[in-house]
């Protein structure tokens, strides 16, 4: 890791040192914009409209936790008008180069701000927060916001048309907020309890009254022991839960044991579906977007575990089967 960083610094520096001094983005020109997870970008776009050209460094399926930024991405950001960061702790392998970066550019962890009395605490590390905001609509909304005023401190000109934007989109997250709580209220009780492979959906569940389980803790990199493994297994048999979730940006491998091991003591377990957890779905696909994504997680889970939910979703725009 401490190479990977050093590596990363010296390409950072040599690129400041020939770059041009930072001016900004004439009025003329769209506001280069980099976000690193595919939810700032998608947030980023929705706000900026036409006025920005937003990349995203973290595709459908990359798994944040785990991710180092390329040589490309560091070109990308160092060309930029504005990153976008999570900030949380969640880029955990990046946060000494945003550090670094940000005396040179401008660069702003847009859920770093949130109240620490809206945050859930991380089950690691102290004075730190579960990074995994987007899971609550209305935590998300906060970041929204957020995004919004860098993209006016950024760009000034552009305030009119980003708060326009922003107003758009934050009721287009309300009324999602809203679906979300109809159809997972029709979640029989005893069947709200979602377990996945990592501890990515405590907001969803302290939002809609889910007992939410995962195989590791709120970073992948920690290790799913055995005994965990086994615990979940109890847990599956002794309360009779039939579905479990898998996620797009992490491994199955501990999934399949859990339904494995369930089936061993007479307990038959489906996977209900796949969640999208830190990444979202295919760039171009509804899914690919924030709503998509909520959409297809709170539908998926409301239709597995015993609710009611309209197959494709609140806008019937989810993909056949997904």
């Amino acid at each position: 890791m401490i190479d990977n960083l050093k590596r990363s610094l010296l390409i950072l520096a040599g690129v400041l040192a020939v770059a041009l001094p930072f001016a900004g983005a004439s009025a003329q020109e769209k506001l280069k914009v980099v976000a690193t997870t595919g939810m700032i970008a998608d947030a980023a776009r929705q706000v900026g409209g036409d006025l920005v050209d937003v990349q995203g460094l973290m595709g459908p399926g990359v798994d944040p936790h785990s991710y180092r930024q390329t040589r490309s991405d560091i070109l990308a950001m160092t060309k930029a008008d504005l990153v976008l960061w999570h900030g949380l702790y969640l880029e955990a392998q990046m946060e000494e180069f945003m550090e670094t970066l940000s005396k040179r550019r401008s660069v702003v962890a847009v859920a770093d701000s949130l109240p620490h009395d809206l945050l859930l605490s991380h089950d690691v590390y102290r004075n730190r927060f579960d990074p995994h905001v987007w899971m609550d609509p209305d935590l998300w909304a906060r970041v929204v916001t957020k995004v919004r005023d860098a993209l006016i401190a950024a760009r000034p000109e552009g305030e009119t048309q980003f708060s326009a934007n922003a107003e758009r989109h934050l009721k287009e997250i309300a009324a999602l907020s809203d679906y979300a709580k109809r159809v997972l209220a029709t979640v029989p009780e005893e069947r709200r309890v979602l377990i996945t492979a990592h501890d990515a959906f405590k907001y969803f569940g302290r939002a809609y009254d889910f007992e939410v389980l995962g195989i590791q803790g709120i970073s992948t990199q920690s290790e799913a022991g055995l005994s965990r493994v086994s615990e979940l297994v109890d847990t599956l048999v002794t309360r009779k839960i039939g579905a479990v979730f898998v996620e797009s940006s992490v491994s199955d491998r501990n999934m399949r044991a859990l339904v494995e091991g369930a089936a061993a003591k007479g307990q038959e377990v489906r996977v209900g579906g796949q969640l999208f957890s830190d990444a979202m779905g295919r760039d171009g696909t509804y899914e690919g977007t924030y709503i998509g994504m909520i959409d297809h997680n709170v539908t998926t889970i409301t239709r597995s575990l015993g609710g009611e939910a309209p197959e494709r979703g609140m806008h019937d725009r989810l993909s056949a089967g997904s």
